[in-house]
């Protein structure tokens, strides 16, 4: 069998207004940590044990994020995995972020959340 020519995600670019702010936000809301920030960006790390960073880019005349209409349902770019969907739920809602309802089919649940700028943004477990 022939190896796969890609082996992982190094990083996930989302748009943004502010970097220093935006960096804040994803710090205090998802407990990322910032490796570094510079004028027009903030590279954060997901945690010690994902090798996906996300980097918070600005944009001039910020838009949210929109995936374009589509039949399968989706509607947002990136899902974050977590272990305890309902906690993970909870403290999000505990910390004033906006979030829509867990849904899911079978064993698999997810939810989408919206970051400071309005990116929606998902979690599934």
């Amino acid at each position: 069998m022939q190896q796969p020519l890609l082996k992982g995600m190094e990083g996930v670019f989302i748009p943004i207004k502010d970097p220093q702010v935006s960096a804040k936000w994803y710090e205090e809301k998802l407990g990322f940590t910032l490796i570094y920030l510079e004028k027009d960006a903030a590279v954060m790390k997901i945690a010690d044990t994902s090798q996906t960073v996300v980097c918070l880019v600005r944009v001039k005349d910020h838009h949210p994020m929109e995936f374009p209409n589509n039949n399968f349902g989706v509607g947002k770019y990136y899902n974050f995995i977590t272990h305890n969907i309902e906690e993970t739920y909870r403290i999000l809602v505990d910390k004033n972020v906006k979030v829509n309802a867990i849904d899911g089919e079978g064993t698999t649940k997810f939810f989408t959340f919206y970051d400071l700028d309005g990116n929606p943004l998902g979690v599934c477990q």
